[in-house]
């Protein structure tokens, strides 16, 4: 499945209908054998910690503290060029709420425009709800993009969904049970530009040490559940990358800590080397060109996937705001001025 421009049709319906009867799921889509191997029970075995101790909003400001405090300030030091974006962040005095419980969300949203070649930055927090790390690297690498978020199900259960997005589109989504993917009796000669992309992103960030990191992670959290996703949207197979996790966890310090230790190293070991190391910059031309074409249909379809998840766990009006300010800003062709 070729990735492609959400269709006009499409985004009108999303944007004033949102009536999204969906659920959420907790999956490993891509890589049932990184779900075999972490030995974590299904959701319907798992068993809920019998002694917590950790309301939501406790929750969710450890984990904000350590995004604001810590990998804010290392990111931007390393790449100073990051300004903020007034007309996109929300304060604590802004009064942006979140129903029911008016829940105060704040947002430091971010670009670097140039060299520094960072698309996006948004630091999202909705108070004992969300926190969000999203990042979208511009066109002239290929470094992939970060999705990084806890949401609070309920009292006793936090989620966490962890993604890094190839910046070419590799037909994961067509691996069959065996690891195996679709060749040239039946692609033809765009089965050799799909695994292209995929032994790229394997070969660049995707290594085996990479994916020892993510498997402990996941090991790490206590009494956490993987559920394979029945029947993923189409908009969430066009965006999600072959690491992509969400897991359902009881809501525990442990659980917690585990989160924000695993987020700091996902961000300053692996995303900030990933993005500041010039062996993974284009060179000058077409490819910059094609790349800037790929990540304008991304964020298309991402702003929509996303609209559907937080409409589903915010409400239509709540979730569209949370939607758009996490997305940013969207390219001119989103609104059918270019191609």
């Amino acid at each position: 499945m070729q990735l492609s421009l959400l269709p006009t049709q499409l985004f009108v319906y999303l944007t004033c209908n949102a009536s999204f009867a969906s659920s959420f799921v907790i999956q490993n889509r891509h890589h049932p054998s990184l779900i075999h191997s972490t030995n974590l029970p299904s959701s319907s075995s798992s068993s809920s910690s019998s002694a917590l101790s950790l309301t939501p909003s406790e929750a969710i400001s450890t984990i904000h503290e350590s995004q604001a405090n810590v990998i804010l300030p290392q990111i931007t030091s390393t790449i100073p060029d990051l300004a903020i974006k007034p007309d996109f962040t929300w304060t604590p005095q802004s009064s942006v709420t979140i129903s029911p419980q008016n829940n105060v969300a704040t947002l430091d949203a971010r670009d670097a425009a140039g060299p520094s070649n960072i698309a996006w930055l948004a630091s999202l927090n909705v108070d004992s709800k969300l926190s969000s790390l999203t990042i979208f690297n511009g066109p002239l690498n290929d470094v992939p993009h970060l999705i990084s978020k806890v949401r609070i199900v309920n009292e006793n259960t936090m989620e966490v969904v962890v993604d890094v997005r190839p910046r070419a589109y590799g037909a994961w989504e067509m691996q069959r049970p065996d690891g195996s993917f679709p060749g040239p009796d039946e692609l033809g000669r765009k089965s050799f530009e799909y695994s292209g992309a995929r032994k790229d992103y394997q070969n660049k960030f995707a290594t085996a040490e990479f994916q020892s990191f993510l498997t402990s992670t996941i090991q790490s959290f206590e009494s956490a559940s993987v559920v394979p996703e029945q029947s993923p949207q189409e908009l969430d197979q066009l965006i999600r990358g072959p690491n992509y996790t969400k897991l359902q966890m009881p809501l525990t310090p442990s659980n917690v800590q585990t989160f924000v230790n695993f987020r700091q190293e996902f961000v300053l070991k692996y995303w900030l080397s990933w993005t500041t190391d010039s062996s993974n910059n284009h060179r000058p031309g077409a490819p910059i060109n094609s790349q800037y074409v790929y990540d304008t249909k991304y964020k298309q379809n991402a702003f929509g996937s996303l609209l559907m998840e937080y409409s589903v766990a915010f409400g239509e009006a709540d979730g569209k705001v949370l939607a758009v300010g996490e997305s940013g800003p969207l390219d001119e062709a989103y609104v059918g001025g270019a191609s």
